[in-house]
């Protein structure tokens, strides 16, 4: 399974660096816009450098396939793909990524900005891929997640319609955030911050970087990007 994007060489050198990321993304917090039903949350646009968009989408990861199961990511736990130590090593913008949003000035912003407490969380990047048959029951990110971004990839025009499906407390749905390539959902996660993915038709792959900072009592310690660098 292939996605958008056509297969290319890897690069040796990242198109742009961490700082173009921190740079992006700060003007992007900036420029982001805040919704407060059913919950508060923000939507984001031009969150990476196009240069950075660009080497992300041609990372020669195979979509896995859903073996008929799906409802929950961690069905899949073995297939899937992270901005971790092998990959950082391994790929120069997966390097450049995590290094950004390690970065103390933007664990700062996203303190102020979305007011939330980082402090001694680990960056978690799971490089998402979705194909048709997915779907995601509603859940809230409640417990060892102290932030949650849910930066949409895929270039497809088909994938208009793929955002992160929104709902109430009583778990009924609310709206749709949009999905546009290079744009994100934010939340700090609470008892009511309930999202999920409604199953319909998703042509190609679904590709997204679900970008947490999760606390020290995670587990799975190999799909952190810096297991032994807490946040300050």
């Amino acid at each position: 399974m292939t996605r958008d994007s056509a297969a290319v060489k890897r690069p040796t050198e990242p198109k742009s660096s961490a700082e173009d990321v921190v740079q992006t993304f700060l003007q992007s917090i900036d420029s982001g816009k805040r919704s407060e039903k059913p919950y508060r949350h923000w939507s984001l646009a031009d969150c990476l450098p196009a240069d950075t968009l660009e080497d992300v989408l041609v990372l020669p990861f195979e979509a896995p396939s859903l073996e008929g199961v799906s409802g929950k990511r961690e069905l899949h736990n073995n297939t899937r793909k992270y901005f971790d130590v092998d990959n950082r090593k391994a790929f120069p913008v997966c390097e450049a990524v995590a290094q950004a949003f390690q970065d103390k000035r933007v664990t700062s912003h996203i303190e102020k900005v979305f007011g939330t407490d980082l402090s001694g969380t680990y960056l978690r990047m799971e490089f998402a891929q979705d194909i048709d048959g997915f779907w995601l029951e509603p859940h809230t990110d409640l417990g060892v997640k102290a932030f949650t971004m849910l930066l949409y990839l895929s270039r497809d025009p088909s994938h208009a319609d793929l955002g992160t499906d929104i709902y109430n407390a009583d778990k009924t749905h609310a709206s749709r955030s949009p999905f546009a390539p290079n744009a994100a959902m934010i939340f700090v996660p609470g008892d009511n911050t309930y999202h999920g993915f409604e199953k319909r038709p998703i042509e190609g792959v679904r590709t997204s970087l679900i970008i947490n900072y999760v606390t020290d009592e995670w587990r799975a310690r190999e799909q952190l990007a810096f297991p032994d660098q807490p946040i300050a």
